[in-house]
């Protein structure tokens, strides 16, 4: 079973002053929490911090729980929380069909298997026939949903979403905001989204938590 996110008194500290007061959240199975504040408040910070995605110097006091475990003191690696950025980031070497093979979980085994798991997220992404394509023909929208898609493949306990929307117009934001809480719930992943716009939070439609000053 898919147990809640949940961190309690998290802050950054080391090489810099912390931007953020220690912050406590809980997010559970299937529901995405937003975490909103202005641009530079620390929010990338705060996803660094969870996710384990420190640079030289950096330290995390506080907790950060998965299925019941504390995975603070884990590698990024180790911890299972998956990451969407603003950039989708897909692989411009690989095609679409292998850039969502290299993000399947390590418990997919065997060739037919991860041929069959590739084919299943392109049909749920929309992109059936796309698996041979260059990434860079995809349009922004589809970018996302490969990158959302190969995220998900991973089996993630977590994912975190750094402002994925924000590079997007008005209308191709709000049909892939749809998109990726359906899946998000149809997973029962709990997520974490960072954004300054609250229309984002509106369509999360879970609990908003706003970063206070260190």
């Amino acid at each position: 079973m898919t147990l809640a996110l949940e961190a309690v008194s998290v802050t950054r500290a080391g090489a810099a002053a912390p931007l953020f007061a220690p912050v406590s959240l809980t997010v559970p199975p299937g529901t995405v929490t937003t975490v909103m504040a202005p641009s530079g408040a620390g929010k990338s910070s705060l996803l660094a911090a969870i996710g384990g995605h420190l640079g030289p110097g950096d330290l995390v006091s506080g907790r950060v729980t998965l299925d019941g475990a504390d995975v603070l003191a884990r590698p990024a690696e180790a911890r299972r929380i998956g990451l969407m950025f603003q950039d989708a980031l897909l692989f411009p070497h690989l095609s679409v069909g292998q850039n969502l093979g290299f993000g399947l979980a390590p418990e997919v085994q065997g060739r037919a298997a991860r041929r069959a798991a590739v084919a299943a997220a392109l049909e749920a992404a929309g992109l059936t026939g796309f698996e041979h394509r260059d990434p860079a023909t995809l349009s922004g929208g589809e970018r996302a949903r490969v990158a959302l898609m190969r995220a998900l493949l991973a089996r993630p306990r977590a994912l975190l979403l750094d402002e994925p929307f924000s590079r997007l117009d008005t209308d191709r934001r709000a049909e892939l905001r749809r998109f990726v809480f359906d899946h998000l719930r149809q997973a029962a992943v709990p997520a974490l989204l960072v954004s300054h716009d609250a229309a984002d939070a509106e369509a999360a439609a879970g609990p908003v938590v706003r970063l206070q000053p260190a």
